[in-house]
């Protein structure tokens, strides 16, 4: 399929840890699958989540990931995706201006302060298809957040290869949604 989109601005980046504008956001959305996406409606529904469980006292969710869901280069998008997303996101090294919105997931404000490391957010995989997540206080919006580019799952092998070149351009990222983005250098007007 082709998707024909018109947007009002160029997109600014493609890495959902830095994205702050609404037309990289939408492409985001169209290019990417998060836990949750957005409906019509401004519902949220389930995207990569298959099953969900909340603790009797709202502070720890647990997700099932559906178990086919692959990126754009073949590789399978697991629970360690999102942990390493998050723990990318609210690293301070970062300087995502979003990472904020992790407040509530426990640690996060401790991470952004830099009194705690990434390593100690309040997220788990637990197997490929296992992911766990512990707030430090009940965020009743929390799946709403989870429709935001900036809980997306990211590929740490991509990100890491590309460096400060992750995000820069179609070239230099992979995509597990509906639609793949081409053509875009960093700085042209059409993609």
């Amino acid at each position: 399929q082709t998707l024909r989109w018109s947007e009002p601005s160029e997109i600014q980046t493609l890495d959902p840890a830095l994205s702050v504008d609404t037309t990289s956001s939408e492409m985001m959305r169209n290019s990417y699958e998060g836990l949750y996406r957005f409906e019509n409606n401004g519902q949220v529904k389930k995207a990569l989540v298959k099953k969900e469980t909340l603790s009797a006292d709202g502070l720890t969710y647990t997700f099932t990931l559906q178990k086919n869901a692959k990126w754009s280069n073949g590789d399978r998008v697991t629970a360690k995706d999102f942990v390493y997303s998050w723990q990318r996101t609210v690293d301070p090294k970062t300087s995502s201006q979003y990472a904020y919105l992790f407040d509530g997931v426990a640690n996060a404000q401790d991470i952004m302060d830099g009194k705690k490391q990434p390593s100690e957010l309040g997220i788990k995989a637990d197997g490929d298809h296992k992911l766990v997540v512990t707030l430090d206080k009940q965020v009743p919006y929390f799946k709403l957040l989870m429709g935001f580019p900036v809980f997306f799952p990211q590929n740490q092998k991509v990100v890491e290869e590309y460096g400060d070149k992750y995000g820069t351009a179609s070239k230099y990222m992979v995509y597990n949604g509906p639609f793949v983005l081409k053509d875009w250098t960093g700085t042209n007007l059409s993609w």
